[in-house]
């Protein structure tokens, strides 16, 4: 998997963190003044970038945690081959390529999107 590290405290809202070996998009960020005894904490939530689900973790501000590399690129719809699926042809690369579509896109032929691509998973955002 295509990731860098980062420390937890250069996260930020909006960002992305990898969360249990899939990638997030950080909803909620807070830190914890340190005690007596202790260093200051963080909690990140995320949600997953291409399972939607709910994912959170605490750890120390000065601890490492892995960032994945995600690419947003440019493609053009060839075909919608059903409310689900559609053919999308990548801008740069002129290759076709075949995406699961959300339920609330209105796609047909010609529409120009951005989706997300890492370690072949795509999503159209």
């Amino acid at each position: 998997m295509v990731t860098q590290q980062k420390q937890v405290r250069d996260l930020q809202e909006g960002g992305y963190v990898m969360m249990d070996e899939a990638a997030c998009k950080i909803t909620h960020y807070s830190t914890a003044k340190p005690g007596k005894h202790g260093s200051a904490k963080a909690r990140v939530e995320g949600k997953g970038v291409f399972d939607s689900k709910k994912r959170s973790f605490s750890q120390p501000v000065d601890a490492k945690i892995r960032v994945p590399i995600i690419e947003r690129k440019q493609g053009q719809v060839i075909s919608v081959e059903s409310d689900t699926v559609a053919q999308v042809m990548d801008l740069d690369t002129y290759e076709t390529i075949t995406i699961s579509t959300p339920s609330d896109a209105d796609l047909s032929p010609e529409d120009s999107i951005e989706y997300l691509e890492m370690e072949g998973q795509r999503k159209i955002v």
